[in-house]
């Protein structure tokens, strides 16, 4: 799914325009499912949380916990939902 790559590198390029550098990545076990490729490509260290679900967090290690920005939260659940829409559609026509 290029999407997640999409919606990665967007977190990655909101956190450095507001000066953070993010190096880790938190990441669902379904969030996993959708974005393995992605994930091996990525510099970051990433650590698996089982509560994340769908979601993915992208942070600066430096800063999280201490800046309210210093993370973007994001989730392939919407993704999935309008892919699954759009088959739907794709099954309607004839």
């Amino acid at each position: 799914m290029n999407e997640v790559r999409d919606l990665l590198n967007k977190a990655i390029q909101e956190l450095r325009e507001e000066g953070l550098e993010p190096d880790i990545l938190l990441v669902g076990p379904r969030f996993i499912e959708y974005a393995v490729e992605h994930l091996r490509e990525c510099r970051f260290k990433i650590y698996k949380i089982d509560e994340l679900g769908y979601d993915a967090v992208v942070a600066d290690s430096s800063y999280l916990g201490q800046v309210k920005r210093a993370s973007r939260r994001i989730s392939v659940e919407p993704l999935l939902v309008e892919n699954e829409m759009w088959e739907e559609i794709r099954k309607l026509e004839v």
